[in-house]
């Protein structure tokens, strides 16, 4: 009668810890513990089933040691195992599966004679099994019915509790993963897929070829490596693969490895968990988790630490990562794109570069051509970055003279489509509205093949100190490829420290360009 009683007792605290997911390891270790008494058992284990894996999740009794916490089993070899899973009911195992080996969970990690008590227990929700139940005991005999009854009462128990606990789980990813993208989109405003327009009106034989390469591997899911010089628009292009794919209502993110302190990097891109290092006071989900489902440009990939380079290969290659401080394994469904100005196979070679992640990354390798090699696109391009500064600064609008755009195809432009962006901001901050002369294409600008440019009139507009020092900072990142830190980063280059930069750019609204 006291065992009864005893049972009853826990039969209702285990209902009531059913509604705490939070709760669910100490909920299987209280089953567990629970049924000492009504199912005599030396080890019990509750063993969940991922990817056709069953993994030992708890386990209790005197045989529950380290072999066992480590134990998991592919359940296609276990054909008992298998129909207990499909039928949804409890087997005892009786000494032929033991002999056999077709059933017994524990083949080889334990020494258990071929008679021993043996039973397991289906656990399963409505759609899909979730793993099982196993109960052991060295002595020599099978369990009687009415034990294997009781078990299957916790066994629907835990079942719910999974279901509970796996419910809870899903909307709190979505709730981390909604607060890391809105983090990450923080002031990053516009219309991604305004890229695909760019790449549809060249007039470009170079851009109209590699629109139709770009459109093709889009509808796939493979990795994507595109190069080209700084400031080519790398970035416009992944964008628009990204439109064209059927991510394109999802996420798109970008990470430039280059202007990010190389010890940051694992934990934007794969989180962290609080107290992973100093300054880490809270539980941050990363990049990767926000893309999921959408698209993630790893723009200047060339300067990723080879300790994240491991991580992101893994990624590319099972889906899954460990945010930095944790043994947690997140898996994700993300489009993974990389660009870089560099020759990935060069660094590869000289160890500079992982070069299993550099074949992984070039399944479908795309280059942008220079500015000098497609000038059939000045005018539009010139058109479009007039168009978006009018959009931005509420100025405007502006045209380009016919003298003024002979002269911008006379220039060199080794600092492609970036270096035209800041000549034409600089000329709209010298005039407000209205057509731009060459006059207002300040000199010591692109380096030129043709007539210099005029220098600027004392009697024409005058820029502020704050949109000079804006246009200074701007032409520095183009010159960087948007890197701050570091030897060749902008902050070096203007003689100022990192975080002084990046607070001036703050205040002056501008943005680390990149692709």
């Amino acid at each position: 009668m006291a065992e009864l009683l005893d049972a009853a007792h826990d039969l209702r605290e285990l209902a009531r810890m059913i509604g705490k997911p939070e709760d669910r390891d100490r909920l299987l270790g209280m089953a567990l513990d629970s049924l000492q008494n009504l199912v005599p058992h030396d080890l019990a284990a509750v063993l969940v089933l991922e990817d056709g894996v069953l993994r030992v999740q708890v386990a209790r009794g005197r045989l529950a040691g380290e072999e066992v916490f480590r134990h998991s089993l592919q359940l296609d070899r276990f054909p008992t195992l298998q129909r207990a899973l499909m039928t949804r009911r409890p087997a005892i195992l009786e000494e032929h599966h033991h002999a056999s080996g077709e059933g017994d969970p524990y083949d080889g990690v334990l020494d258990l004679p071929s008679d021993h008590s043996c039973m397991v227990v289906p656990l399963f929700d409505a759609e899909r099994p979730l793993g099982i139940m196993t109960f052991d005991r060295t002595v020599c005999g099978t369990y009687d019915q009415r034990t294997l009854e009781m078990a299957e009462v916790y066994g629907q128990l835990i079942s719910l509790a999974f279901q509970f606990a796996e419910q809870a789980e899903l909307l709190d990813r979505y709730r981390v993963m909604v607060e890391e993208r809105n983090r990450v989109l923080a002031g990053a405003g516009g219309d991604a897929c305004r890229a695909t327009e760019l790449l549809e009106v060249s007039r470009s034989p170079l851009i109209r070829t590699l629109a139709g390469q770009a459109r093709q591997v889009a509808l796939t899911t493979a990795p994507v490596l595109i190069t080209g010089q700084t400031g080519t628009g790398k970035e416009i292009l992944a964008r628009a693969i990204h439109c064209w794919s059927p991510r394109a209502g999802q996420t798109f993110l970008t990470l430039n490895c280059a202007a990010m302190p190389p010890q940051l990097i694992e934990s934007e891109l794969f989180g962290h968990v609080k107290g992973a290092f100093s300054g880490a006071d809270k539980d941050r989900p990363g990049r990767f988790v926000a893309a999921s489902g959408g698209t993630l440009l790893l723009d200047e990939i060339g300067d990723m630490p080879l300790e994240a380079q491991a991580k992101l290969l893994r990624v590319l290659q099972e889906g899954t990562f460990q945010p930095v401080g944790s043994d947690r394994t997140v898996r994700v469904d993300v489009r993974v794109l990389a660009a870089t100005h560099r020759d990935l196979e060069a660094m590869a070679a000289a160890k500079e570069f992982r070069e299993d992640l550099y074949y992984r990354l070039a399944v479908f390798p795309l280059h942008l051509p220079p500015l000098a090699a497609r000038m059939e696109d000045l005018e539009e391009l010139a058109a479009g970055i007039l168009a978006d500064l009018a959009a931005r600064t509420g100025r405007g609008p502006w045209t380009l003279s016919q003298a003024a755009l002979r002269q911008l195809r006379n220039q060199a432009w080794p600092g492609n489509i970036r270096q035209l962006v800041n000549a034409l901001e600089r000329a709209t901050i010298l005039k407000p509205r209205g057509a731009l002369e060459i006059q207002h294409f300040l000199a010591g600008g692109p380096g030129r093949k043709g007539a210099p440019v005029e220098a600027v009139g004392v009697d024409g507009p005058l820029p502020t100190l704050a949109e000079m020092e804006a246009a200074h900072i701007r032409t520095a990142l183009a010159r960087t490829g948007g890197r701050i830190y570091g030897p060749q980063g902008a902050a070096v280059l203007l003689g100022l420290k990192p975080t002084t930069l990046q607070s001036r750019m703050k205040k002056l609204g501008i943005e680390r360009r990149q692709g």
